[in-house]
């Protein structure tokens, strides 16, 4: 749902909540049951090896392999040899190697992700302003942000004064990762 479309009080119905004296334990129970904590889910981890052989699932990949088998078949008959063939399958190994590499990368930058939303929140439960690690945020809490602190989760703001917001760290991994992608994909 769209949350910054709709009004304050609007929010406030949707998440079953309460501006003034934020979520009660009762409810932080029902939500964290339903919803569950606040972190990015990982997937089990594959092996290198599991890895490198999907990297071969991918049509084109099939249709270079066929290729070179056929080339090959079509050297060895006519007394021309294999080289065309060997040549083919080198960039298919190497592009699941760059492949693999990527994808090592990708899972670094999630796991950093991940170390960066380990942080603690300020909320507002039973009436009162505590502090909580961050995963433990549930849909309907009212989090206080004060200058410096990370935005442990995606937030609909209910009141806001000099606002600015710093994405750089993570507007910087992105790039860094894309550049690095084009470069190996030449």
């Amino acid at each position: 749902m769209n949350y910054f479309h709709l009004k304050i009080a609007e929010v406030e119905k949707e998440l079953d909540t309460d501006i003034e004296k934020g979520l009660n334990t009762e409810k932080i129970n029902n939500k964290r049951e339903k919803y569950g904590f606040n972190e990015i889910e990982g997937k089990k981890k594959e092996s290198l090896f599991v890895k490198f052989l999907n990297q071969f699932k991918d049509f084109m990949i099939i249709v270079l392999i066929i290729a070179a088998i056929v080339s090959g078949y079509v050297g060895i008959k006519e007394g021309e040899g294999i080289t065309d063939s060997i040549i083919i399958l080198i960039v298919v190994i190497m592009n699941a190697i760059i492949g693999v590499v990527q994808e090592n990368k990708a899972e670094k930058s999630l796991e950093a992700l991940q170390k960066m939303s380990a942080h603690v929140t300020k909320v507002l439960r039973d009436g009162d302003v505590g502090v909580i690690p961050a995963r433990e945020l549930v849909p309907g809490d009212i989090v206080i942000l004060d200058t410096g602190d990370y935005v442990p989760a995606d937030l609909r703001l209910v009141e806001a004064a000099n606002l600015k917001i710093q994405e750089a760290a993570l507007t910087r991994r992105i790039s860094a990762s894309r550049e690095k992608y084009r470069r190996n994909r030449r």
